[in-house]
């Protein structure tokens, strides 16, 4: 059998950088969980994290509005550039109430990039292998979070909240430095799929069948 062609350099590129925002939210999610330990608030981390999402949720949603000529490189460009400066000011953070803003603010550079990666994703891969290029992004992802994780949550217990941090703004330098690097094709490289129009079933009535109501011709009638 025929190999499969390699996917263009930028499915890898997105790849890396879904890899590195997991990485981001695993130190930020050590990161919070050590800094709150240390305030004595340990049960605020949950919270602290949440109120990130819900963020980075409602962006993620506003994302629609913008309009079809803000291209996918330079939204790839601007995720990355916000979560850069937006994860610095948590290197600085030593209490509860700047955390919370540090924290929630980062969150509106999540979901963009998250829809922006996938959708580049969409654009470049071939329609056949779709769902093979969304399932190892969803998995770069995941990946980064949890090594990350496992990783800083040592670095915190060594060098405080900020070990963790630094590598959130380390990771987020180095996708930045991927979305500045990789060349975005202006257009799909692939067809889309073909739509596939499926009629709808008529159902002829007895009269244009030319059947008497009630059963075909030739068949005993079998009484209500």
């Amino acid at each position: 059998a025929r190999r499969p062609a390699r996917h263009p350099r930028v499915v890898y590129a997105v790849r890396g950088s879904l890899l590195l925002q997991g990485a981001m939210f695993g130190a930020c999610q050590a990161g919070i969980a050590a800094l709150t330990a240390r305030l004595g608030v340990p049960g605020q981390a949950g919270v602290v994290y949440a109120a990130m999402g819900v963020v980075s949720a409602a962006v993620g949603l506003a994302l629609g509005a913008l309009p079809a000529r803000i291209g996918l490189r330079v939204r790839w460009r601007a995720a990355t550039a916000a979560a850069l400066a937006l994860s610095v000011p948590l290197l600085f953070t030593d209490a509860l109430w700047p955390l919370y803003a540090a924290v929630t603010v980062l969150g509106a550079a999540y979901a963009p990039h998250l829809i922006t990666a996938f959708a580049l994703t969409e654009r470049v891969v071939e329609p056949a292998r779709l769902g093979e290029a969304t399932a190892f992004a969803a998995s770069s992802l995941v990946a980064g979070q949890a090594v990350a994780l496992a990783a800083c949550g040592r670095l915190a217990e060594r060098y405080g909240p900020a070990g963790a941090f630094a590598v959130a703004v380390g990771a987020a330098a180095l996708s930045l430095v991927l979305a500045l690097v990789t060349r975005v094709p202006a257009a799909r490289p692939h067809p889309a799929a073909p739509k596939v129009f499926i009629p709808a079933q008529q159902t002829a009535s007895p009269e244009a069948a030319g059947t008497p109501e009630g059963g075909t011709p030739g068949s005993p009638y079998a009484g209500r």
